[in-house]
């Protein structure tokens, strides 16, 4: 599929076709799409006032706020990028990851703003409050370069690292406005309908989720977070789309009727990001008979999403075991399994490693040809990393995983992160990092140890606490004397895993 559509064409579109409709509706402050593109156009105009120009990147880093989409919009609109890095990291991952983005500007919120000044040596930082709204009221409107192409960089979003540092993942605005056409799709909108834009930003599901309702020209409802009494509060307010992980559903369920009363009054309902565990998706379709189920597969190195489960496919009773699959391809998304050792596509039904091609995929891991080059074919296949198989009728499941990951929360944890900073332990000889199922957060992060004996379990939790991401610490841990490993000394993980998986369909 090709276009020459581009970001910045959806809010100057709506501006003119209904400049009074709300376009974006954020802790009781609304704005118009002709306000809100006026403030995307300042945006734009204060960018280039500071220097930032075509090829450029600025970074982002607050909690949920409608400056973020504002300065997509407005950066992709001078042919600029920007990297929104997650406010989760640790001083030290968020060093790494400012640096590499090569960004020459940050914007940050203001509980985050002294604290990323430090870790990142960032020069020229805007504010997330007054500061910023200065920085607009000070900015000349400035509309759309007619040099932007659709190649150009808009997007960076750091991903975990397979080798113990998170990788860029670069999207274009090609690779954005596709995956946004063909995935809106599978969300369609109508008039009347309210986006709730509730997952964080810093994720691909979070600011790839929030475009479709903006290209659809849909007021978007953000919450600064996905607490429960934000996310009631934005239903209650008429949202009628979402898109959650899984756990935040596992919260509602548990929450009692009123929390399920809420969001009955949504029409669509997408989930991914993670594995739903079947029993709760059960529940889940009991409890909201009248809501339509998306389920989505995908990764950011493909914008988002790959594959869908429509909702008839959820209540079918005659193939019950649709549930247990990923869906079908999405339009312009090829699917195919391959077996593991050969290449060769696997037969229906047999397993092998996913492997995807669209033009939604990213251009490059940022800084790392190495890496793209191992994930990126020379016919631009992407290796997914997944283990599954493909049905007779093409739907896919997703089974297992080649890449030492963790899907917790729908946060992606990378097992050599974390062994890392475990190595740096003075008192730890040897590490293994595992996920283990987990019935609120789908899986956990749990690490095995070997010590020299001086040490505790808590200690070492601590020690990787003051060096990691909450989420990418182990919850749980073993001391153990030595650590499994084959004939070529590597650990092995699989049997590792194998006890707490055995009773689980999924091997993630």
């Amino acid at each position: 599929m090709t276009t020459t559509e581009l970001l910045a064409d959806w809010a100057e579109k709506w501006a003119a076709a209904t400049p009074d409709v709300v376009a974006i509706d954020y802790q009781g402050t609304r704005w118009t799409w002709s306000r809100w593109s006026d403030r995307i156009r300042r945006a734009a105009g204060g960018l280039r006032a500071a220097g930032i120009g075509r090829g450029d990147r600025i970074a982002f880093l607050d909690k949920n706020h409608p400056a973020c989409l504002e300065l997509t919009f407005a950066a992709a609109s001078i042919g600029a990028g920007i990297a929104i890095l997650n406010w989760r990291l640790a001083a030290d991952e968020l060093s790494y990851a400012y640096t590499d983005s090569g960004a020459h500007m940050l914007f940050a919120g203001p509980d985050l703003a002294s604290a990323a000044v430090t870790a990142t040596g960032a020069e020229h930082v805007v504010v997330i409050d007054d500061e910023y709204e200065r920085f607009l009221a000070d900015a000349t409107p400035t509309p759309p370069a007619p040099d932007v192409e659709p190649a150009d960089t808009a997007l960076v979003i750091y991903s975990s690292g397979t080798t113990g540092r998170p990788k860029g993942v670069v999207l274009s605005q090609h690779a954005l406005v596709t995956h946004t056409i063909d995935v809106g799709t599978v969300f369609p909108f109508a008039d009347g309908d309210k986006n709730l834009v509730a997952m964080p930003l810093f994720h691909v599901g979070g600011i790839c989720y929030a475009f479709f309702g903006i290209r659809a020209g849909v007021p978007s409802l953000m919450t600064r977070e996905p607490d429960a009494q934000s996310l009631v509060k934005a239903l209650l307010a008429g949202a009628t789309h979402a898109f959650f992980v899984p756990p935040v559903i596992t919260g509602f369920l548990a929450a009692g009727d009123a929390a399920i009363g809420a969001l009955a009054k949504l029409r669509s309902l997408g989930y991914g990001a993670a594995p739903m565990p079947l029993p709760v998706l059960r529940r889940a379709l009991d409890a909201w008979p009248d809501l339509n189920f998306v389920q989505v597969f995908g990764q950011t190195e493909l914008a988002g999403v790959a594959t869908s489960l429509a909702p008839a496919d959820h209540r079918d009773p005659t193939r019950a075991h649709l549930l247990l699959s990923a869906g079908k391809p999405v339009p312009n998304v090829e699917v195919r399994v391959v077996d593991i050792v050969t290449e060769e596509d696997a037969p229906t039904g047999e397993q092998g490693e996913i492997w995807i091609r669209t033009v939604h995929r990213m251009t490059e891991y940022l800084n790392k040809p190495d890496a793209t080059a191992e994930t990126v074919t020379p016919d631009d296949w992407v290796r997914t990393g997944d283990v599954g198989h493909l049905d007779a009728e093409g739907y896919l499941y997703v089974e297992d995983r080649l890449k030492d990951m963790i899907i917790t929360g729908g946060e992606n944890v990378y097992g050599p992160e974390v062994e890392r900073v475990l190595a740096d332990h003075p008192h730890v000889t040897d590490a293994a990092i595992i996920g283990v199922p987990d019935e609120r957060w789908g899986e956990s992060v749990k690490a095995i140890v070997s010590t020299d004996g001086a040490v505790t379990a808590e200690d070492i939790i601590a020690f990787c606490r003051e060096r990691l991401a909450g989420y990418k610490c182990p919850r749980t841990m073993d001391i153990v004397d030595a650590l499994p490993r084959n004939a070529s000394g590597k650990i092995l993980k699989r049997d590792l895993r194998a006890p707490y998986w055995k009773d689980h369909q999924r091997a993630i």
